[in-house]
């Protein structure tokens, strides 16, 4: 018997040819993939891309300078770049164009970073709402994500037409750099000019990289300070990458190029973590890289002349020191009589501080001072250990130091190294006099272990200055009975007096302020074990409630 079907009672098999398949072929027929929407929007799109990209390489490339995007590309992991609100302010409809800052997301060698890259073809990349609003939404993901920002910064500054919206959004990215600041790393690199109140915004981040020939940061431009001053200086003499590399300290890294400037980036990136909350990338560590650095730093004695007079260049000491002798150094060019950078230890990545000898003897000045006050409290937020080596024959004197501020800004580098929770390990390797001693991590400033090498000169003066002062009357009694011929004959013999009774490390050991006297060639082992030891450090401290301390800015 030969049933009819019916609409009630009819249903297609599974994967059958009945309403299925129809269906099929409409979707085939239909789709979203070739839409007449989705044609219209690849063909819209790849114009206004293509237009842009080649604007921008028309008035970038002839600069010697990538395009925005091609920096990106050029500092991420190929193929991880998330660009986020490309078309913001135009939609990406028929007025689709791109603005003046392109942001997103990527990755440098395997870990996430948010960043942003100013785009000079638009409107000289100056900043407005649209461009504000990109760079505030990158800052609050990274907040929330707890990842590093990076900065490719080549903008003119605000946008005129806009007034005091496009200032705004200036004071809204410098809020959002204050709150990121010691959560997350923030890294700035100039790429071109930097004007007005833009040159606040890198300020406030932990690092600013610059192009020795294309950077320009300023508040005031070489046309105003003509104008109000009538003083006539270059943009490059005024805010150069060079001026701000060495005099005036603002600039970190000097890059030779851009190459060079995104090289760095990633460069210090590999030495952070990507948050204030988690631990620094460790390395692999064998057998034959310890049988080598060890080897290495058994030498390390030969490096250091026994006369406290004669100079040495402390980079090699440490350099000699720490894994594959591979010292990243920070201010490079500014402040020249102290160094500080990032090493490791078997792996794990540290500060580095040390006094430069071959620079006015290693001596404490108003720029030192901030320079390492300022790295060890980045060290401190960041959780890198701070190892600290001393050779330092005091204060640099002179009414120019004293003018210029140096028992404020001096008070720098004591509330650094105070407050710093992270471990902290200092080895004196020749001398350390007065109150230099005291604030280059010594144990009563709050070091964790302290060490010195055998006849380090540990004291309030010199000898030969000491002398002076305590035998002054004596001397100069033996000048007035016997002549300066026996006067320095005696002074002498008191000087090398002193120096056996006082200058040296017996009284700080036996006091606690040295925890051991160490062989030169146990350096480095010593450091690595005293790292183990304190991996684990808390902050047991207990500290009253308190907003936060008022460090001597």
């Amino acid at each position: 018997m030969t049933t009819h079907a019916t609409p009630e009672n009819t249903a297609p098999e599974a994967g059958g040819a009945g309403t299925a398949g129809t269906a099929g072929t409409a979707n085939t027929a239909g789709t979203m993939a070739d839409s007449t929407a989705t044609t219209a929007f690849r063909e819209r799109i790849a114009r206004v891309d293509a237009e842009a990209e080649a604007r921008a390489a028309q008035r970038q490339h002839p600069k010697g300078k990538a395009t925005a995007r091609e920096r990106i590309d050029s500092l991420l992991d190929d193929g991880t770049f998330l660009e986020i609100g490309r078309y913001t302010g135009s939609g990406a409809g028929d007025k689709a164009r791109p603005s003046g800052v392109v942001t997103g997301f990527g990755q440098i060698d395997g870990r996430q970073v948010a960043v942003y890259s100013q785009d000079f073809s638009v409107s000289g990349g100056a900043l407005g709402s649209v461009e504000g609003d990109k760079i505030v939404r990158l800052l609050d993901d990274a907040l929330r994500l707890r990842i590093p920002v990076v900065g490719l910064i080549d903008s003119g500054g605000a946008k005129i037409q806009e007034g005091v919206g496009a200032l705004r959004q200036y004071g809204r990215i410098f809020n959002r750099t204050c709150a990121a600041s010691g959560l997350v790393p923030q890294i700035s690199v100039i790429l071109g000019p930097c004007a007005g109140g833009a040159v606040y915004s890198p300020a406030l981040t932990d690092f600013v990289i610059a192009t020795r020939e294309a950077s320009h940061m300023f508040v005031t431009g070489p046309d105003v300070v003509r104008a109000v001053t009538g003083e006539q200086i270059s943009a490059e003499d005024l805010g150069g990458a060079r001026i701000h590399g060495s005099v005036s300290g603002v600039v970190h890294y000097v890059a030779e190029d851009e190459d060079d400037a995104l090289g760095q980036v990633r460069t210090l990136l590999a030495y952070l973590p990507s948050s204030a909350e988690l631990d620094a990338p460790c390395y692999d560590y064998d057998e034959s890289d310890r049988a080598d650095d060890e080897a290495t730093a058994a030498s390390v004695g030969a490096l250091v002349p026994a006369s406290t007079r004669q100079a040495y260049d402390v980079v090699e000491v440490v350099s000699s020191l720490v894994d594959h002798g591979e010292l990243v150094q920070v201010q490079e060019e500014f402040a020249t009589n102290v160094v500080v950078g990032f090493a490791c230890f078997e792996g794990r990545p540290v500060g580095v501080v040390a006094n430069q000898p071959l620079v006015d003897a290693g001596t404490l000045d108003v720029d030192a001072s901030e320079k390492l006050a300022r790295f060890v409290r980045f060290c401190d937020a960041f959780g890198l250990p701070v190892v600290t080596f001393v050779d330092v024959p005091g204060y640099r004197p002179g009414a120019q130091q004293e003018h210029a501020g140096i028992i404020r800004r001096g008070a720098k580098v004591i509330n650094a190294y105070a407050t710093a929770t992270v471990p902290l390990v200092t080895v004196i390797l020749r001398k350390a006099y007065g109150g230099a001693y005291i604030v280059m991590g010594s144990k009563a400033i709050g070091a964790d272990f302290n060490f010195c090498w055998p006849g380090a000169e540990i004291a309030v003066l010199g000898a030969a200055g000491a002398v002076g002062i305590i035998h002054r009357r004596d001397l100069k009694a033996v000048r007035d009975e016997r002549g300066e011929q026996a006067e320095a004959a005696e002074r002498e013999r008191l000087t090398q007096e002193y120096t056996r009774a006082v200058i040296n490390p017996d009284k700080a050991v036996a006091i606690g302020e040295i925890d051991a006297v160490i062989a030169p060639e146990d350096t480095r082992t010593v450091i690595v074990d005293s790292l183990a030891a304190l991996a684990d450090k808390r902050d047991s401290r207990h500290t009253p409630t308190k907003k936060h301390d008022n460090v001597p800015l």
